[in-house]
């Protein structure tokens, strides 16, 4: 069974979450100390989080940085601050996707188990793929170009992957929404822009600047 923490001090909204999960098979648990998140998260070991960006003592934005610096845990901020300096801020921190409050429940659903299912259930081959002189590798998600490596968040990856598997051909942003997301129904699109950005920054810091070409109105180029 998942194991879903959940970092909301509105205690109706948590209490929905958990309920909502309940129905779909999953195990959620509320935070009950907000100035003991880490600790709790720690002792529970969940399988995905959902966290609130506004919280009493510490935000959200502080307590992902904390957790990125010892887990990859999946992390899906919840707010009704919706503007895109928000979810640009959201992706930066580490978290891997955003939902706006109201969500309903559906939305909710849909993209917890998307992001279980790529995170836990990909099967990843033993190859490595080249491209542009770099080394893909696939068994632990790190780019390799002149000596320099760098390692690849979960969204990076699956993005550069997609790309280097259609290398010379353009991929539509739909077509990388649906590798992220494995739907490009809840997906605001800003929300793949800010994870490309982050890519090519990872990208740049070994070397390989404007590997990923934009097609504007279309997608994205990797060329060879």
């Amino acid at each position: 069974m998942y194991k879903i923490f959940i970092v909301e001090d509105d205690k109706g909204i948590a209490d929905g979450i958990v309920s909502c999960l309940g129905n779909w098979g999953m195990e959620g648990r509320p935070v009950s100390d907000f100035m003991k998140v880490i600790e709790e998260v720690n002792e529970y070991e969940p399988h995905l989080i959902i966290m609130d960006i506004t919280l009493p003592y510490m935000g959200g934005y502080h307590w992902c940085q904390e957790i990125r610096k010892t887990s990859s845990v999946p992390i899906i901020f919840i707010s009704s601050a919706t503007d895109n300096m928000n979810i640009v801020m959201a992706i930066n921190m580490g978290a891997d996707d955003f939902i706006a409050k109201p969500f309903d429940q559906s939305v909710l659903i849909a993209k917890v188990t998307a992001l279980l299912r790529r995170t836990y259930d990909f099967s990843q081959s033993s190859a490595t793929l080249e491209v542009g002189g770099a080394v893909l590798n696939t068994n632990n998600n790190t780019i390799s170009f002149n000596g320099k490596e760098a390692d690849l968040a979960r969204n990076e990856y699956k993005i550069l992957l997609t790309l280097v598997q259609n290398k010379n051909k353009v991929v539509s942003r739909e077509k990388l929404m649906e590798a992220l997301w494995e739907t490009d129904s809840y997906v605001d699109e800003n929300t793949l822009t800010v994870n490309v950005g982050r890519l090519r920054k990872t990208l740049e810091s070994i070397g390989l600047k404007d590997l990923i070409k934009t097609k504007f109105g279309v997608g994205y180029i990797l060329e060879d």
